[in-house]
């Protein structure tokens, strides 16, 4: 059996979201798993609300929220009656119709799962996950293949939910959503965790200097930004039409990249400056870790 998940350490607390941070396929899944009983590890131990979760039983499970990634959601099943239905499993439920109008899964609750898009699954899924009232929420990549405003939608609900006590742990590979929403955050990478902190405390890891900044913009895709570089700032094409500039940018490299833009008679679509980001953490990260081979347990 391979060892997909060693040496890591986690602790999530109520009134917080804890987020594991890191690329598809680092582990994150099979770690969320383990904490949950949904897989049986080979060392270690796991301890969710006092008890063993290779042991939990009916009441121990009705305490405790899971939405994973692949949903298990049955596929000839409509949305509102297989929810109904997963609500009568429970002695005293959240209200079915408040989280199908929250969510909003009215507009498709005649349409059969198989037919929904990735990310209307995801809220289905994510109404299944909370219909027992749980007080601890394991959300495994919340936040894919949902539409902008069903991600922030989301996002929202994730904070009430945080704000009323729960304990939530999710999985993200998108730095965005662990900035935007984690309390704590585990950077996982290769089955381990490799790093751990608040937000503030992983930016002040960064060796990136207080000078240092990110400006991104958008544009046509495969501009020559050469002139945009030097010693202090580098500039790449993260992807067709998606450009970073980071580095000690200065008031003067705002005004060269003015006259870039007018030089090449091009109008960025959007125009975003930061100080640097759990993105340059996790990248920095990632650089430095060499890839292990895979062992031989799951731990």
């Amino acid at each position: 059996m391979k060892r997909i998940v060693s040496n890591i350490s986690l602790q999530a607390h109520f009134g917080q979201v804890t987020a594991l941070l890191g690329a598809n396929g680092a582990g994150k899944t099979t770690t969320i798993e383990c904490a949950q009983g949904l897989q049986r590890r080979t060392g270690g131990s796991i301890s969710l609300l006092g008890r063993d979760p290779e042991n939990a039983d009916a009441g121990l499970r009705a305490r405790v929220g899971v939405m994973l990634q692949d949903g298990g959601l049955p596929p000839a099943a409509r949305p509102v009656a297989l929810l109904r239905h997963v609500a009568s499993l429970y002695s005293n439920p959240l209200s079915v119709d408040a989280l199908v109008d929250r969510l909003g899964i009215a507009e498709f609750s005649n349409t059969t799962i198989r037919r929904l898009s990735g990310g209307q699954k995801q809220r289905v899924a994510l109404a299944a996950s909370l219909l027992g009232n749980p007080e601890v929420l394991f959300l495994d990549e919340p936040s894919a293949g949902l539409d902008p405003q069903s991600r922030l939608m989301v996002f929202e609900l994730i904070r009430e939910l945080r704000g009323a006590g729960k304990a939530i742990v999710l999985t993200t590979h998108l730095l965005d959503d662990a900035q935007r929403l984690a309390d704590y955050v585990y950077i996982v990478n290769h089955g381990e965790s490799v790093t751990q902190g608040t937000v503030p405390e992983l930016l002040s890891q960064s060796t990136a200097t207080e000078s240092h900044r990110v400006m991104t913009f958008e544009a046509v895709p495969g501009l020559d930004t050469a002139a945009l570089c030097h010693a202090d700032v580098s500039c790449e094409e993260t992807r067709p039409g998606s450009y970073r500039l980071s580095g000690s940018l200065e008031p003067a490299d705002l005004d060269r990249f003015g006259q870039w833009c007018a030089g090449l008679n091009v109008m960025p679509t959007s125009v975003h400056l930061a100080s640097q980001s759990l993105e340059d953490v996790f990248l920095a990260i990632a650089a430095s870790v060499e890839p292990q081979p895979l062992k031989t347990e799951i731990a």
